[in-house]
């Protein structure tokens, strides 16, 4: 088959398994260390980027209103993002273009759409980031949130504007990653929680809620962040079907990170509820937290709270700048540049507003409602329908299967999404 420059780079050669610009894998299947240390990061860019302020206020939530049947709604959610993770990062790995290159190949303009929802969502919810750096920075040091929140936003520039950013940016998700699941596991551990309750309501549960399950979809695979991780990838270079492997490793296991992340603050909280304390209408994690630990336990909240924002805040910028630019027409500079103002502005807004407004959230939401099952039918036709885009991979129908079966759900966040924006008319 032919192939236009107006297309992009060519696909790879399926006979050497690498995109231009990517590396090829080493002999006999062993994962390099370099590259080792990129899925690493890709795989916690995507997990850290996902355990933002929301993921923690829904994780509480929802286990204050469930309880231990809580656990049935994590463990599904976590099948069904393991779905949708697996398709969309093999197929951006596999044919070495982002998804909205990929978008504009299947229909012209459709991948320009795409990255509107998407940058449009993700800096209104950056906004909600910076706020979380705020009030994490208010519980650990008892600093004002729009100061907290502007020294948080200087030091995630200073983590783009590094000379070597792709590795700063890669080590730094990943030890806050790291701290963020250590301090959870110490404070779940503290609060006595009723694990085997926990683990028998994750098979057979006392009830059974869709709303959280497709909540926590949406929360941890939902606008940008499922991209996240396949678009670092292909900025570093781990592209083409010779590092299929690769891809299906760090798409699984950012996944994995995510849910244990979720698991082990679910299980923080339910010793708290299960212990009888009321954690009142407010701040319920952070009275969480200190019910299970004390004094110690509202810091570590606030270090946590901190963590999670802050990584969500570089995990939105980068990846909405990405769906912006090019891999091959745009320079480093430009990309810095770009990832730069994302920050400034949603920093502006928080200060300014001192919250983001709860209107642009509604709209927010409705935008990566509707992506997610935009996004991932594109990517799913290219893995059914062209192959050309692949390289000649020859794509595992088993897993057209699930990944088909997983976007039903996206089709109903999509129609729950869109109902507080019709609400509001």
């Amino acid at each position: 088959m032919s192939h236009s420059p107006a297309d992009g780079p060519a696909p790879p050669p399926a006979s050497t398994g690498t995109a231009p610009g990517g590396t090829a894998p080493p002999p006999g299947g062993r994962m390099a260390a370099s590259t080792r240390s990129t899925v690493l990061g890709a795989m916690f860019l995507m997990a850290t980027s996902a355990i933002g302020p929301g993921f923690i206020t829904q994780t509480t939530t929802f286990t204050v209103q469930l309880g231990a049947a809580f656990a049935f709604a994590i463990l599904i959610s976590i099948l069904i993002d393991i779905a949708l993770q697996l398709n969309v990062w093999r197929v951006i790995g596999v044919a070495g273009r982002r998804a909205q290159e990929l978008g504009n190949l299947v229909l012209p303009g459709l991948g320009w759409a795409m990255a509107g929802f998407l940058v449009v969502g993700g800096l209104v919810f950056n906004i909600g980031n910076v706020a979380g750096t705020g009030l994490g920075l208010d519980a650990l040091l008892g600093l004002e949130p729009r100061i907290g929140g502007v020294i948080s936003a200087v030091i995630a520039i200073g983590v783009f504007l590094s000379k070597k950013a792709g590795v700063a940016v890669d080590r730094i998700v990943v030890v806050l990653g790291v701290a963020m699941i250590v301090l959870t596991t110490w404070i779940a551990i503290s609060s006595s929680p009723p694990v085997g309750t926990a683990l028998s309501n994750a098979v057979w549960p006392d009830e059974v809620d869709f709303l959280a399950i497709t909540t926590l979809v949406g929360g941890t695979i939902g606008g940008y962040i499922v991209y996240a991780g396949a678009h670092r990838l292909l900025d570093s270079g781990v592209t083409g079907p010779g590092h299929v492997r690769d891809i299906t490793r760090g798409s699984v296991t950012g996944i994995v990170v995510t849910g244990l992340m979720r698991v082990v603050l679910f299980l923080a909280i339910l010793g708290v509820v299960a212990a009888g304390t009321d954690l009142g209408d407010e701040n319920q994690a952070a009275n969480a937290f200190e019910a299970a630990a004390g004094e110690v336990g509202l810091r570590v909240f606030g270090v946590i709270l901190w963590a999670a924002a802050i990584t969500s805040v570089i995990g939105a910028s980068y990846t909405s700048v990405s769906f912006l630019t090019s891999r091959e027409r745009t320079s480093d500079r430009t990309r810095t540049l770009l990832v730069v103002a994302f920050i400034a502005v949603s920093t502006l807004v928080f200060v300014i507003a001192e919250a983001a407004p709860t209107t642009l959230l509604v709209f927010a939401g409705a935008f990566n409602g509707l992506l997610l099952p935009i996004g991932i039918a594109v990517l799913l036709y290219v893995a059914t329908r062209r192959g050309d885009l692949l390289g000649g991979y020859r794509y595992p129908r088993w897993l057209l299967v699930i990944g088909w079966a997983a976007w039903l759900v996206t089709l109903y966040l999509a129609a729950n999404s869109v109902k507080p924006v019709i609400e509001l008319f």
